[in-house]
């Protein structure tokens, strides 16, 4: 019984891992490698990164909808000032 259990709470968390995402507010960092490693540890693969309106910008794909993505992070705290989907 307590084996079942433990399988169909495994197999109900699955969906919950797949919709990891960066979001407003989450420290990155401001130096590349770390904020490229916080970015890819939140499932957001880092294609590049810019320079933006007074932030940093990083071109992520969303690894679990392969969708493009502007993840806009605040240079002078490191965290996510702002999120948006490219269409």
């Amino acid at each position: 019984m307590k084996t079942k259990l433990l399988s169909i709470l495994a197999l109900c968390s699955l969906p919950l891992s797949a919709l990891a995402a960066p979001v407003v507010g989450d420290m990155i960092g401001t130096d590349p490698e770390t904020a490229k490693a916080a970015l890819e540890k939140a499932g957001c693969t880092v294609n590049a990164f810019e320079a933006e309106d007074g932030k940093i910008e990083a071109k992520c794909t969303d690894t679990a909808t392969n969708k493009a993505m502007e993840v806009y992070i605040d240079p002078a705290t490191g965290k996510v000032a702002d999120i948006k989907s490219e269409d």
